[in-house]
């Protein structure tokens, strides 16, 4: 329905799938985060761990970390902080930049994410994966797509 402001208001159908949108990935990462927490990490230093483990010489850029994880760099700083107590990452000096910093995986770090990611992955299946057949996953792929596109554009402006 449109309003005299020219709002235009989610339909009944629209709103059930927004809200139960919003219920499944707030549910779903909470349960994630609770399957990781026996392992002492949380959803952030999983992700900060898994891009490390992915990268080049398992070590990125300060600034690229931050913006792969969608933290700020001081939020992304007091994380990195965390991990370095907990003996997981390290930050080195970048030699190109003096100003930049690398965060890098400890050896710990690896065999921690080696440690963890069996679980997680049966996390994720046990929750998400296989509740789903393989048409409903491909649908579910291909109607978010365009919707990552979209704020994936739409961070670049900022």
């Amino acid at each position: 329905m449109d309003t005299e402001n020219g709002t235009r208001w989610l339909s009944e159908e629209e709103q059930r799938t927004w809200r139960t949108h919003l219920d499944v990935s707030r549910l779903l990462m909470h349960q994630l985060e609770r399957d990781l927490q026996p392992f002492g990490l949380t959803n952030n230093d999983y992700e900060i761990l898994v891009n490390l483990s992915e990268s080049e010489d398992h070590r990125m850029r300060m600034s690229d970390l931050a913006a792969a994880t969608l933290q700020s760099k001081s939020r992304l700083s007091h994380q990195i902080t965390r991990m370095e107590n907990a003996g997981l990452v390290r930050r080195e000096n970048c030699e190109s930049d003096r100003r930049g910093l690398y965060a890098v995986l400890t050896e710990h770090g690896w065999q921690t994410m080696r440690e963890v990611a069996p679980h997680h992955v049966a996390s994720v299946r046990e929750h998400f994966i296989d509740l789903l057949g393989e048409d409903q996953l491909k649908a579910l792929y291909d109607s978010l797509l365009p919707v990552a596109g979209h704020l994936r554009a739409t961070r670049g402006k900022y």
